[in-house]
C-alpha cells in the first residue's frame, strides 16, 4: 500500500516576515502517517510548517505554501493507493507579495486576496481506478452537513468531519472527536480520544486489511 498524506497548515506570505495561516498543529496528519507506516505501508507525508518529529519509516516532503503543497502532491498522487488530505490549506493568498517587509502605515490598509488551488478537489478529479481518497472538513457549525457537501462536491470516498469550535479537542489539541462519513452513506463517530487512536480508527475504516 502506498499512502500519501498532507498535514499541518500552509503559510501564504504577505512579505518576507508576515503571512496568513491557521492554528493547525499537524498532529492528526502525523499520527495518520505513523499509523500507516506501522502497517508496513510506504508513506509520503507532505507537511506544512510544524514542530513535530517525523514518524519512523515515513518520507517527509516539507512545504510552505498551498502552491508548494499542491506541487509536492502532484508528484506522488498518481502512484498512491490511498490519499488522505488532512492539511489545513489556506483558501486564499495575497495577490501580491512584497519583496521587502512592509512598514506600518499608521492607518487602515486593504489586502487583496485570491483563491489558492483546491488541492483535494483538483487531484480527486484525476483519480485512477482503485484509489481511495479521504478528506477532512474542519467546521465550526453545521459540521456534518458541511462535511457531507464537501464529500460529494469533491468526489471523495470518505470525509472526516471535525468540529474545531471546541478548544479542548480538535485543532492544536492532543485529542479529537470525529465523525467519518462515507460516499455510500456510512456514518461512524469516534472519540473523544487521542489523535493516535483517531488515526487508527480512520485507517481501519477507509483501508481495512
Amino acid at each position: 500500500m502506498r499512502c500519501l498524506i498532507t498535514a499541518g497548515p500552509t503559510r501564504e506570505h504577505l512579505d518576507p516576515v508576515r503571512f496568513l495561516s491557521n492554528g493547525s498543529s499537524g498532529k492528526t496528519g502525523y499520527a495518520l502517517a505513523a499509523a500507516a507506516a506501522g502497517r508496513g505501508w510506504h508513506v509520503d507525508l507532505v507537511s506544512g510548517p510544524v514542530a513535530l518529529q517525523v514518524p519512523v519509516g515515513v518520507t517527509v516532503h516539507r512545504v510552505i505554501s498551498a502552491a508548494e503543497m499542491f506541487a509536492a502532491c502532484q508528484l506522488h498522487f498518481a502512484s498512491c493507493d490511498l490519499f488522505i488530505a488532512v492539511a489545513a490549506v489556506a483558501d486564499y493568498r495575497p495577490r501580491e507579495v512584497a519583496k521587502e517587509k512592509k512598514k506600518k502605515a499608521g492607518g487602515p490598509v486593504s489586502l487583496e486576496l485570491v483563491p489558492t488551488v483546491d488541492i483535494l478537489k483538483t487531484l480527486a478529479a484525476t483519480r485512477r481506478g482503485g484509489q481511495i481518497i479521504v478528506g477532512f472538513a474542519a467546521e465550526t457549525n453545521e459540521v456534518e452537513t458541511n462535511a457531507r457537501r464537501k464529500l460529494h462536491e469533491k468526489r471523495l470516498d470518505w470525509i472526516v468531519a471535525n468540529d474545531v469550535s471546541r478548544v479542548e479537542i480538535g485543532m492544536n489539541a492532543d485529542d479529537n472527536a470525529v465523525v467519518l462519513l462515507g460516499r455510500d452513506g456510512a456514518r461512524v463517530a469516534f472519540g473523544p480520544a487521542s489523535k493516535a487512536d483517531v488515526a487508527e480508527f480512520i485507517l481501519r475504516h477507509v483501508a481495512p486489511a
